[in-house]
């Protein structure tokens, strides 16, 4: 759609020179004599500028720039005078004009000026459009984004919410698995009990067992009182099990036989103690090849596993990275006291290229980063790290120029295999519903082709 420019002015020949000159420029135009007819027309219609000498018949144009502040802050006032004074261009930036050009009016000039002012008018509808998405995102807690992915997380999350059941968040490393787990527990019956999460990748199993289900006074050298687990602190509320795929075998069948029994024995203790917490777990692993390696119990996997949240990478989101980058830059921003509104148009182009193999974490490590770089009031593309702004997208590309260039059909197949595996973190039952075949084929296929290699 073309910009569209209201052009005031009192001087017939100027106002339609100006009038013609924009359009030769491929703008539409609308053209008036006085303010008063203006502000009428702006009340109609949504311009893009207004381009109005100072000097008018009846109300002038700093009276102009004046009223249309106030009744459209966010439309661009350019004022036009045959008199370049200091005082005029004080009064011009007074009234709240965008910028100030004197005649006699170089066109080059005039249209460079509505450029910059049309750009920085959507660069502010756009900002003011993702605060409110990220607002609106608040009622699914720090969740944020507005993708078909996301949302289709969302809708499971409202489906289960309110049920009692287990649930299993899967996805990579740093989509933001605690996020759903915790909007979950908000949106279930036992809000108003605690939320209790633990890494299971970050401890031995000894202080796991101790920190699950609690141990009493003198079971070991530093338990000088007795202290309750994790599953008896959150009576009432939610365990989350975070990275549960990291858990020691010996650890697993323990926690099976609490689940089962919803009961759990101290360390050093004799007697169980009941529990009530539903219990939510997550792991950026394959847990069903981690069970046929014998890595992970199946019968675990199926008493955790009955409701399943899969939770899709940051490179399948689409412009929720811009939505997410946001949010993160205003929190940055705040927590540094930094006025800046948000990413450059060429900024948020790096990241939409990105891979983010790092996922949401990443991208918060990245603008924080930004943040702390930026010397203006948006992020630009010499703020974002060298490995976002070096990022090249890689495909498959076949040359057929030369025979002796082709690959082997075997080969080509070994290559996009090894490249769908990659895509998806190594996931193999992932890497199998992208490829269209089960998993057990993809085992075969890898075996087979990586052994023609040989």
């Amino acid at each position: 759609m073309p910009d569209y420019i209201l052009v005031v002015d009192d001087d017939d020949t100027l106002r339609e020179l100006v009038g013609a000159a924009l359009r030769a420029q491929s703008y539409e135009v609308e053209m008036v004599s006085d303010a008063a007819t203006a502000l009428q027309k702006v009340r109609e219609r949504d311009f893009d500028a207004v381009v109005s000498d100072i000097y008018l018949t009846g109300m002038t144009g700093i009276e102009l720039c004046s009223a249309l502040s106030v009744s459209n802050p966010d439309l661009p006032v350019l004022l036009v005078t045959g008199h370049g004074s200091m005082e005029s261009a004080i009064a011009a930036i007074r009234a709240g004009a965008y910028d100030f050009i004197t005649k006699p009016i170089l066109i080059d000039v005039l249209v460079a000026a509505l450029r910059r002012a049309i750009s920085q008018r959507r660069l502010d509808h756009e900002v003011h459009r993702l605060r409110a998405v990220v607002a609106d995102s608040q009622r699914m807690d720090t969740m944020i984004g507005d993708s078909p992915a996301i949302k289709r997380v969302y809708a499971m999350i409202e489906r289960v919410a309110a049920s009692d059941t287990s649930i299993f968040i899967s996805g990579e490393s740093g989509t933001g698995k605690e996020l759903v787990a915790r909007s979950l527990h908000a949106r279930s019956t036992r809000r108003e009990a605690p939320f209790v999460a633990i890494n299971c990748a970050a401890m031995p199993l000894a202080l796991l067992e101790s920190e699950l289900f609690g141990h009493v006074r003198g079971a070991f050298t530093d338990a000088k009182r007795s202290r309750p687990g994790l599953f008896v602190q959150a009576q009432g509320g939610t365990l989350f099990l975070d990275e549960i795929g990291e858990m020691p075998l010996e650890m697993q069948s323990k926690l099976l036989r609490a689940l089962q029994e919803r009961k759990v024995r101290p360390v050093g203790g004799d007697a169980e103690v009941p529990f009530d917490a539903r219990l939510m777990s997550s792991t950026n692993r394959d847990l069903e090849t981690e069970i046929e390696e014998h890595r992970f119990r199946a019968d675990l996997y199926y008493r955790i596993n009955v409701v399943t949240v899969q939770v899709p990478p940051l490179r399948e989101r689409g412009n929720d990275v811009l939505l997410l980058a946001q949010h993160f830059i205003t929190k940055q921003a705040l927590r540094s006291d930094k006025k800046i509104q948000g990413l450059s148009a060429s900024a948020a182009r790096k990241l939409l290229e990105y891979d983010w193999p790092g996922n949401v974490r990443e991208l918060e490590n990245c603008m924080e980063r930004a943040v702390a770089m930026a010397s203006f009031s948006e992020i630009t593309v010499d703020d974002l790290p060298d490995k976002v702004r070096q990022h090249q997208n890689t495909h498959l590309v076949i040359d057929t120029s030369s025979a002796s260039e082709l690959l082997p059909l075997a080969e080509m197949e070994r290559r996009y295999v090894h490249r769908a595996l990659a895509a998806v973190g190594g996931n193999k039952t992932q890497a199998a519903r992208v490829l269209g075949i089960d998993r057990r084929s993809l085992y075969r296929r890898l075996d087979r082709l990586d052994r023609k290699k040989e």
